[in-house]
This record gives structure tokens, sequence and C-alpha cells, in this order.
């Protein structure tokens, strides 16, 4: 099984996730922002030359993928896999992450991030694909926790799931504390116990962003400043992670239109992180 020390992957710094719709204020404003996390999906197969190498030119990047779908059952697509390599390789990505859920059934998209049934046998074989993905790839993998609107009884709770997929996938944990606060209140639980119960010593990304209410339920909709309790949680977490390496805002809709929001937002993480992701 290949493994890799993720503490020794650069440090990247504090980034934001790359979108169409606000290039001209990413690019005018580079030098206020560290890295870049783009979509898999939205850079599969673009030519050599194009908008693809104007972002590497300027940033570190790493892709983040919705598709790969590693909790459908069968073996993972060995297309997408080599796309992904490919995509890689041509960003020089030092890691790259998707989802601890499934998109796809029976073949076709379902257009969502899906949660999974919580088994110790889902867990072992997600492992072996995670195991399947780092060495198809060639650098570390990171998996992503969602956020769920409804849970059922399961043989494993999220945080032990999560923690049996990682440790024997021998791969790194995308922490979205977004996701995390949403989740607790939702469900009921305590945030800090639960990033308490998974290997932090695991993560080298997190992710940060903010939603809105909905007839009583609280949605991860990343169109909103990022709310008082993920700071709280990234001020928590963030000296009991010695892999991180990189912290990305997420922002997709109703983007503001003063930028320097987005960017207030950037020095904010930074300051609370400190040294060891921002070099």
């Amino acid at each position: 099984m290949r493994e890799f020390d993720l503490g020794r992957l650069p440090a990247l710094g504090v980034g934001l996730g790359y979108r169409r719709e606000i290039d001209a204020a990413i690019m005018a404003n580079h030098e206020r922002i560290d890295c870049l996390e783009i979509i898999t999906e939205n850079f599969l197969d673009t030519p050599v030359g194009g908008p693809l190498e104007q972002l590497r030119d300027q940033f570190a990047l790493v892709p983040h993928g919705i598709e790969l779908s590693i909790g459908t059952e069968g073996p993972l697509d060995d297309g997408y896999l080599d796309g992904l390599a490919l995509l890689v390789a041509r960003v020089d990505a030092p890691w790259c992450s998707d989802h601890l859920s499934f998109t796809r059934a029976g073949g076709l998209s379902i257009g969502q991030l899906t949660p999974l049934m919580r088994t110790r046998e889902l867990a072992d074989d997600i492992a072996g694909k995670a195991r399947r993905v780092q060495e198809r790839v060639g650098t570390p993998f990171l998996l992503e926790n969602i956020t769920y609107h409804l849970d059922f009884p399961a043989e494993l709770s999220e945080a032990e799931f999560i923690t049996r997929v990682v440790e024997r996938a021998g791969c790194g944990l995308l922490l979205d504390l977004t996701n995390v606060f949403v989740n607790a209140t939702n469900h009921g639980y305590d945030a800090i116990e639960f990033v308490n119960s998974i290997p932090l010593e695991r993560v080298v990304q997190m992710h940060l962003a903010g939603g809105y209410w909905s007839g009583g339920t609280l949605l991860d909709s990343h169109s909103a400043p990022v709310p008082a309790e993920v700071w709280e949680l990234l001020d928590y977490v963030a000296g009991r992670t010695p892999a991180l390496r990189c912290v990305i805002l997420e922002r997709d809709q109703d983007f503001p239109d003063d930028f320097d929001e987005l960017t207030a937002d950037l020095r904010r993480a930074r300051a609370c992180v400190g040294s060891v992701v921002c070099g």
C-alpha cells in the first residue's frame, strides 16, 4: 500500500475555490490569494495552453472532484482516473480530493453528494478505492466530509466511518468545517466533540463557507459569509492539525460586489492558521 507523509507536503496557504464568475477579480487580486482549488470536472480534457495554464502560471492549484463517486458500488471509472492523473500532472498539484459520498448510480449522475450507509464493509471498500486513486494519480488523495439531511441508524457513527476509511486507506482528510457546523446544528450534536473524534493528524486541507436557513434547516449553500461559529471551529482546530497545508474559502453564488469582503476573510483565515499553512 502506498502511503504518503502528509506532514511533508508543501504549505500552500489560504486561497479561494476558483469560479469563472469571479475570474477577473481573482486575477486582479492574485497577490492577495495564495492558491486556488479548481473543480476537477471543469478542467478534464481542456486544451493545453488555455485557461488552465494561465491559472497555473499565477497560482498553486489543487483539483477537487465531484464525480469520482467513490461510494458507488463497483470499481472506479478508469477513464476518470486517467483524466484526473493527467490534470494533476498538468498543474503539478501536490494532492487532489473528492467527497466521501456517491454521485452516480446505475451509470447515471444523480446530481448531488449523497451520503453513504455507514457499514464496516463499505468503509473498507472505499478505503481500497482511495488507495487505488493514490496509486494511479501518484499524489496524496483527500476525502471530504459532506452534509446530510437524513440520518439513519448505522453500524458506525459518522466519525467512526471517516476514521476507518482514511486510516485503512492511508489517505488524507479535507475537513469542511462548515459541513461539520451544519450537521451538528441540524442533527443536534456537538461540533467540537465530533472533530475530536476524527484523525485530525490526517487533515491536509480545510474548507470554509456560509449558507442560510430554510424551513428550520441550515443549508450549506456556499452563498454567504462564513458564520461566526465556523470561525470559532477554525480557531479550535487549527492548532490540532499538524499536517494542515491549505485553507480554501468556498463561494459559489451571491458573490459580493466588493471583492475585498472575500480577501478580508482570507486574511482572517491566515491569522487563524499561522505559519504552518502560510509558509
